[in-house]
């Protein structure tokens, strides 16, 4: 399997063309392959760090966006949490996880960490130390659920 390259920038460090590729991959999966026509860019993007996992050949396949307490929680969170289909199925998405989490410690410190996840990944997101905290509710016509890393 080829190396995976992760960086983690603010939105105002990113170039246009890093912008564009991380939009490219997250209306992919969440408006086109989810069938979910919704705002997929927000202003909360300008307030985030945005973690990306290149291959080797610059192909950006694994986005994750981090948001600083405030700008969705009064926690950190975490969304956008987004990877290439065809990647699927190889353990990357448990890597852009622990990436995360690595930056969220470097940067933050050791803090709480909340998430509003499609409920179909509760697994997922429980195997990373999150547990859900609150009842399903639906968002853009999905079943989400929030859910607390401490």
């Amino acid at each position: 399997m080829e190396e995976i390259i992760w960086t983690t920038k603010a939105f105002k460090n990113l170039t246009v063309d890093e912008y564009f590729e991380l939009l490219h991959l997250r209306t992919a999966v969440f408006v086109v392959e989810q069938d979910c026509p919704y705002q997929e860019v927000d202003e909360k993007d300008r307030e985030s760090f945005h973690l990306v996992g290149k291959t080797e050949k610059g192909e950006v396949i694994a986005v994750t966006r981090i948001l600083p307490k405030g700008v969705s929680y009064n926690e950190i969170s975490v969304g956008r949490v987004a990877l290439k289909k065809e990647f699927r199925g190889r353990g990357i998405a448990d890597t852009l996880m622990l990436e995360t989490f690595k930056f969220i410690k470097r940067e933050f410190g050791t803090e709480s960490i909340r998430i509003s996840a499609q409920k179909y990944l509760l697994n997922y997101y429980s195997k990373h130390g999150f547990k859900q905290v609150g009842e399903a509710y639906l968002e853009d016509d999905i079943p989400h659920i929030e859910m607390l890393k401490n």
